[in-house]
């Protein structure tokens, strides 16, 4: 089957991330790898007070990963988040091959910062015949 790139958010219960940080993202990161994932990013995106409160939590630790895993492989990786009880919630999503590199070497730090082009001023006069 063919290998594609993912990204995943995955909202983790604050208090389980807290108690054991290494823990929670390792049991994300061990479940893709099972399946026979890559894991090219994975890091810690924000923790923050939710909209709303979801199984009696207010505030949630946002993670991001970036990953490749052969497309059949997504149905099963659905099912383990869904039974991981560190996940409140997830959402995977397909990266744009043309966008893998730059949105990783981003989640990495990696990434340089925007190149700025300097246009110059032209005159209404230049363009009248």
């Amino acid at each position: 089957m063919a290998t594609q790139c993912y990204d995943c958010f995955f909202l983790f219960d604050s208090n389980k991330y807290n108690r054991d940080p290494g823990g929670v993202a390792a049991s994300v990161q061990n479940a893709i790898e099972e399946l026979g994932g890559e894991i090219l990013a994975s890091r810690l995106w924000e923790e923050r007070k939710l909209a709303y409160p979801i199984d009696g939590h207010n505030k949630g630790t946002y993670w991001i990963t970036y990953f490749n895993l052969e497309t059949d492989k997504l149905v099963e990786l659905n099912r383990n988040c869904q039974l991981n009880g560190n996940i409140m919630r997830f959402l995977i999503t397909k990266v744009d091959p043309r966008l893998v590199e730059t949105l990783v070497a981003h989640a990495l730090g990696t990434a340089e910062p925007e190149r700025r082009v300097e246009i110059e001023p032209v005159s209404v006069g230049e363009f009248d015949d």
